[in-house]
């Protein structure tokens, strides 16, 4: 396997992550992400150095994808935290008696 196709199923894996991330598919987002590191550690096995342009383009919409599901993961965990907090009834007021503005009191 040469960079560029290493390149290229990095970018397919991510995909696959992206889409089971939307689907709330664990499997799916364990097998996309356990493929995606595989092939990050076979890219990395084939040296670096310089990238010609078709690599360095290959390696950028792998970085875009990457951050696309960076955000992706973000939301999700900022909508869990969200729901917890309503669940427990934790900051749903500014100011609660005994919290921690109530120290500055």
């Amino acid at each position: 396997m040469d960079r560029r196709e290493a390149l290229i199923r990095v970018i397919e894996a991510l995909h696959a992550e992206i889409a089971a991330l939307k689907s709330n598919d664990v499997a799916g987002l364990e097998r996309a992400t356990a493929a995606k590191l595989q092939h990050i550690e076979a890219l990395a096995g084939l040296g670096g150095g310089a990238a010609p342009g078709e690599l360095r383009a290959l390696a950028e919409e792998a970085q875009t994808l990457n951050e696309t599901a960076r955000i992706y993961v973000n939301l999700m965990a900022a909508n869990v935290r969200r729901r917890l907090h309503q669940l427990t009834g934790e900051g749903t007021t500014a100011y609660r008696p005994g919290g921690a503005i109530a120290a500055y009191c």
